[in-house]
């Protein structure tokens, strides 16, 4: 999913199978692992083979399209966070043992959103998600099973409680702060080869998404340390940026047969 949203994106494009599997190589997968894992992204409609010839291709979906862009709202606004809690949303839910399924992809979909789990069936967040709840409940068929409340705690004791309880803040720290430090050396640097550049890039984008379900957006304020989170936020940008044009281009010439 790293390289589909990172590298594929827009215009219709495909790409060589053979390409992305080679990609996928050189990021440490086995050439089995790798079919397979095109197989199973094939499976849930999130790529589209292509036939050219004698070769396959493969093509975002619109189902991808659109997962990807909600991805990126939340992963692309890791730092843009309110100066107060405003309101909370609470979400319950029981659901029978015959919907497995979509019990997981509940709990899936939640903690991208940055939801913490305060017990079995029931979920806190330090923001107003009733709309995107709304559809999620619809989505997964669920309805009458689950109930969403959004509103204020009502004191401060209580508030710290349930970040406690529902969310491990000083590992998030942590693991930003080691973001940080894995990344510096590539804050300034221009000139990486074009291979290099991809890896680097890919898995900056890779490890940052992991931020989406371990950080519920709280204000900086209510965070262990407050200057965390934007360090690893600036840093991405920055490599982001910079190492784009390196990488795409390697991407496209291991993705483009000759």
């Amino acid at each position: 999913m790293t390289l589909l949203g990172t590298y594929m994106r827009g215009n219709h494009r495909t790409v060589w199978s053979g390409g992305l599997v080679a990609l996928l190589g050189e990021l440490g997968f086995s050439t089995g692992a790798a079919r397979v894992s095109l197989t199973r992204l094939a499976d849930r409609d999130l790529l589209a083979r292509v036939r050219e010839g004698r070769l396959i291709h493969y093509q975002l979906t619109p189902r991808a399209e659109r997962v990807l862009a909600e991805g990126d709202l939340r992963i692309f606004g890791l730092g843009e966070v309110p100066a107060e809690v405003e309101s909370w949303t609470i979400i319950w839910h029981k659901i029978p043992e015959s919907q497995r399924p979509e019990r997981g992809q509940l709990a899936k979909r939640l903690r991208f959103l940055g939801f913490g789990s305060l017990q079995d069936g029931l979920w806190v967040s330090p923001s107003d998600h009733e709309a995107e709840l709304a559809q999620l409940i619809e989505e997964l068929g669920i309805s009458g099973r689950a109930g969403v409340f959004v509103g204020r705690l009502s004191q401060a004791s209580a508030a710290e409680a349930t970040l406690e309880r529902a969310w491990d803040l000083d590992g998030l720290c942590r693991r930003y702060e080691a973001f940080v430090v894995e990344f510096a050396p590539y804050r300034r640097s221009r000139s990486l080869e074009e291979r290099e550049a991809f890896l680097v890039r890919t898995r900056l984008v890779h490890l940052y998404r992991t931020f989406a379900s371990l950080d519920p957006g709280l204000p900086d304020r209510m965070m262990p340390r407050r200057r965390a989170r934007a360090q690893a936020v600036a840093a991405f940008d920055t490599i982001y940026a910079n190492l784009a044009e390196p990488a795409q281009r390697h991407f496209d010439r291991l993705t483009t047969p000759s």
